[in-house]
């Protein structure tokens, strides 16, 4: 029996760095386990289907009642609204295919390894996602002239770091009100699933996940910057203690999808001697790729791979990007294979780890260890 004491002892503390050669903690495979990334084999699909897009839950899964649920329009507006889904979904509706990334993806690569849900690379998917602009309900709310920042409140409750908290995130008032962002009840043509916010999510495209805010049940427009603990607290770059700077959106990253067969535990790949497509995904928060180099003796030279055009209108501008690259393994043995991103600001992804204390944004290019072998 777990005594009280022990319970007490065990809340979350302040972030912390693991020791060197700290293992990864039971608590930490308790979040892995109730979170999952996408396999790197779904890159294959331009959207990827609800079971397989990455998943991250702060606290439970709540249970929200479609015929029940209420969404509340707060704070510095003209007139307070209360929405209810069928009034939702009266509004005027728009689909967008909106990639989205977990802010900590990549953490587990990090040296040292900040201590919490330990992504390798695979915390990404790509979802059509279709709702009510969320200018359409501020515009509705009237938004008064004094407004700074907009705040999102799900129904999902915990406490992280000794901080009991709904989920609560906030975006600055023109961010909220650049006409991208979405009030989604569908995933992929369906209603959303429990696990990724139903019935009514926040879809922020370009941002990292920390801003999608699931179940929403409330949001309150004020007069002064959101101060609450996902703003301020969580989701920063900090080296040390310092109050460190906000994460915001995504930062350029390419993934490939993995050649030939894996073993079980390494994943290591086995591929044959001979000529291989190599393909993956690509994708920015601050505009479009314009640049996949891959590299097939770890690093040491690099090459373009060829970028598929996308939507002449570029509908899905908040998309990943298809590209690919023919590669002739002509020598037997290890090598490694790495892909990195240029997007349109000429942001490059690092070789080297982008090291911070929480884990965030690390968009270090992804290594497959692979193994050329006679036919």
């Amino acid at each position: 029996m777990t005594s009280p004491s022990s319970v007490q002892n065990s809340v979350s503390g302040p972030a912390r760095v693991a020791d060197v050669e700290e293992a990864v903690s039971l608590d930490e495979l308790q979040l892995a386990a109730r979170n999952h990334g996408m396999p790197l084999e779904a890159l294959r699909y331009d959207v990827t289907p609800a079971g397989l897009h990455y998943l991250l839950v702060h606290y439970d899964i709540p249970f929200l009642d479609p015929a029940t649920w209420r969404l509340a329009v707060t704070g510095k507006v003209t007139r307070e609204l209360t929405i209810d889904l069928a009034a939702l979904r009266a509004m005027p509706r728009q689909t967008r295919r909106v990639t989205f990334e977990c802010a900590g993806n990549g953490r587990a690569r990090l040296t040292p390894r900040p201590v919490s849900q330990p992504w390798l690379t695979e915390a990404v998917g790509t979802a059509e996602w279709t709702g009510v602009p969320l200018t359409a309900v501020l515009e509705e709310a009237g938004v008064l002239p004094d407004a700074v920042d907009v705040a999102f409140a799900g129904a999902d409750h915990g406490i992280e770091r000794g901080v009991e908290q709904d989920y609560e995130r906030g975006l600055r008032l023109a961010d909220a009100m650049d006409g991208e962002v979405l009030l989604a009840d569908e995933m992929n043509g369906a209603p959303l699933p429990p696990q990724h916010g139903a019935p009514v999510r926040l879809v922020a495209p370009g941002w990292y996940g920390m801003a999608q805010v699931k179940w929403l049940q409330r949001i309150t427009v004020l007069d002064r910057p959101f101060e609450g603990f996902q703003n301020v607290t969580a989701y920063r770059f900090k080296q040390r203690d310092e109050s460190g700077d906000p994460v915001t959106r995504i930062l350029p990253r390419a993934l490939m999808m993995p050649p030939g067969f894996p073993d079980f535990m390494s994943r290591v790949r086995i591929v044959e001697r001979g000529r291989h497509a190599l393909s993956g995904r690509a994708w920015s928060g601050w505009g479009p790729i314009t640049r996949v180099e891959v590299s097939t003796d770890g690093g040491t030279s690099w090459n373009d791979a060829s970028l598929d055009p996308g939507d002449p209108d570029r509908s899905d501008r908040w998309a990943w990007r298809k590209w690919a690259f023919d590669w002739d393994a002509l020598r037997d043995g290890p090598t490694e294979l790495l892909c990195r991103a240029t997007d349109q600001l000429g942001q490059v992804q690092p070789v080297e780890q982008p090291w911070n204390r929480q884990g965030m944004a690390n968009n270090m290019v992804q290594r497959i260890p692979v193994l050329v072998r006679g036919s």
